[in-house]
């Protein structure tokens, strides 16, 4: 980067400045005239030498990225002639922050921070446009950060979901279970869990093929799904064990509710191919309420003996 002249022998006028926009008062000009004009040639970084400065594109172009260290990844912008950079640093009295660089062979106008202070308390134009500019700015970093919360949002509701059948996975479970448990503690309200284990799926995969498993296990998981309440919450614990929780329900109704369930699996197509002739998936139910002084891990130790009964006793069966 190297000085070529200074602003008073530019072509370019005050008014062509965005930043100067509107702006009337000969005096501005006759500030500017001495500031430095610097050539920067294509893909130069742009050093500041640890100074606050604004930076006006007389020509060319710029690119603004932040440091690596500033957690700002993906937010790089353009900055066009015209166009300023560097005002925030001023404004903070700190050193920019950003990495500039020149996408083309590029003219600039360097404007250091005292003599900034300067114009703004003599151009109540500057004052404005700055203003405006800087609104600009956050309302746009604002959108930005919208839109990477909802990205972020997105891809945590995916991390919760089991991609094969739909349901709450286990990381979804080690975060909710607790919650659900000291809600109902609060409230004094029940919470009831059914445990559920397809019946002897092994050796349904060994016979037809992961392939048909994986059909059987999200068959399982649409009757749990169309089973249950919407403020119930369906979840596949790991391999062919699922689960639901069931808030504000006494383990009578949860028994009637794993009742349904085993009689809807035990008559769900697996597979509409009748051709493949396999057989109906079953599956074994435990079934426990939270005790008083209890907790999560408590209450799916007791719905996982009620299951481990319901498998002894023969299968295709609900116990509590």
């Amino acid at each position: 980067m190297e000085q070529i002249s200074t602003f008073g022998a530019s072509r370019t006028t005050v008014r062509d400045l965005q930043l100067f926009r509107d702006e009337a008062d000969p005096a501005v000009a006759t500030i500017l005239a001495d500031c430095a004009v610097v050539r920067v040639a294509r893909g130069e970084r742009i050093s500041n030498h640890g100074q606050a400065r604004v930076y006006i594109v007389l020509s060319g172009l710029l690119e603004i990225a932040p440091e690596a260290d500033a957690g700002d990844e993906g937010s790089t912008r353009r900055v066009l002639p015209g166009e300023s950079a560097g005002e925030q640093a001023v404004l903070d009295d700190a050193a920019e922050q950003a990495a500039m660089t020149a996408l083309e062979d590029s003219e600039l106008l360097v404007i250091e921070a005292a003599m900034v202070w300067t114009l703004i308390e003599r151009s109540n134009v500057l004052a404005r446009n700055l203003l405006r500019l800087l609104s600009f700015r956050i309302r746009a970093a604002n959108a930005l950060l919208r839109r990477r919360q909802k990205v972020g949002e997105f891809y945590r509701q995916l991390s919760l979901n089991d991609g094969l059948t739909g349901l709450y996975n286990r990381a979804w479970l080690n975060e909710m279970l607790p919650k659900l448990v000291a809600r109902a503690a609060h409230d004094g309200r029940p919470l009831s869990l059914v445990m559920i284990d397809l019946d002897h799926f092994k050796r349904f995969n060994d016979t037809h093929g992961h392939i048909a498993g994986d059909g059987a296990l999200a068959a399982a998981a649409g009757v749990l799904r169309n089973a249950l309440r919407p403020s119930d919450f369906a979840v596949r614990y790991g391999g062919e064990e699922m689960m639901a929780l069931l808030p504000d329900t006494p383990q009578d109704l949860a028994v009637m509710v794993a009742e349904r369930l085993c009689k809807r699996l035990r008559g769900a197509v697996v597979f509409s191919d009748m051709r493949l002739a396999l057989p109906h998936v079953t599956g074994s139910f435990g079934v426990a309420c939270l005790a008083p002084g209890s907790d999560g891990d408590a209450l799916m130790a007791a719905a996982d003996a009620a299951l481990y009964r319901a498998k002894e006793q023969g299968r295709n069966r609900v116990c509590c």
